[in-house]
């Protein structure tokens, strides 16, 4: 029955995503070329404030529970499991005020409206997953990035979405280069659970009535042991899924 009145409820949502994508596309454009980037990161933080709220349609709602006072004054790099696209829109807008850059695929680049405007002219990178080369190149990038301008960088260890709610083994190489190029940075670990469920069924219809939520934990200072580092990070981040506090 739930997947039944999934149907109608999706088709209801991917047009008001579509018309918020539509509608932000121009907005953006004026805002970055008439304004500048203080101009332009204000109308993405709305943006993909009024994703989430498209997908309250289909009954999701969310929880972002951050007990730390991260700084504004250093840079950050932000380490969160990757579920689902239901990841990007909380932590643009939850994370608002660290200036959130994501280290993306490079096909995201175009043909998306507002979202590959936002990937190429708002600070993000994007790397061919084909090319290390390219790709070791410009995470350097975003890292002296960060490091110059005091933002944040969010990066994926696991490199592709985990579709089950079970953490993937994170890849060292990407995180390490962030914090070889952002030294004064803190390493952020967010465990992001159930977002998974929205693709339950697969790309159509959405999974309706999840509870997604997103839980920081206790920032890592980097150190010279970038293995001790993401280790830790990682061993956060699986800590807050429920599927691992039911497998204990």
């Amino acid at each position: 029955m739930q997947k039944v009145l999934a149907y109608p409820l999706t088709v209801l949502y991917q047009i008001l995503f579509g018309l918020c994508l539509l509608v932000f596309h121009p907005v953006q454009w004026v805002c970055f070329n008439l304004f500048g980037y203080s101009a332009h990161k204000r109308s993405v933080s709305l943006l993909n404030l009024c994703l989430m709220r498209c997908t309250h349609v289909l009954g999701t709602t969310y929880s972002f529970n951050n007990p730390y006072d991260l700084p504004t004054d250093r840079p950050l790099i932000i380490v969160p499991n990757h579920q689902s696209m239901h990841d990007i829109p909380p932590i643009i807008w939850y994370m608002r005020k660290y200036h959130p850059k994501f280290v993306s695929k490079k096909e995201l680049g175009k043909g998306i409206p507002s979202v590959s405007y936002n990937l190429r002219h708002g600070g993000s990178v994007l790397i061919d997953r084909k090319d290390s080369k390219q790709a070791l190149v410009e995470i350097s990038k975003l890292g002296k990035y960060i490091e110059k301008h005091k933002r944040s960088a969010v990066i994926f260890p696991e490199g592709t979405r985990s579709r089950t709610g079970h953490a993937k083994p994170f890849k060292a190489t990407g995180l390490k280069i962030l914090m070889r190029n952002a030294p004064s940075a803190l390493v952020v670990p967010i465990t992001i659970d159930n977002s998974w469920k929205m693709m339950r069924y697969g790309k159509f219809p959405s999974g309706i009535g999840n509870h997604i939520t997103f839980t920081v934990h206790k920032p890592i200072e980097i150190n010279n042991n970038y293995d001790a580092v993401l280790a830790e990070a990682e061993k956060a981040v699986v800590s807050g899924l429920t599927s691992f506090r039911t497998e204990k």
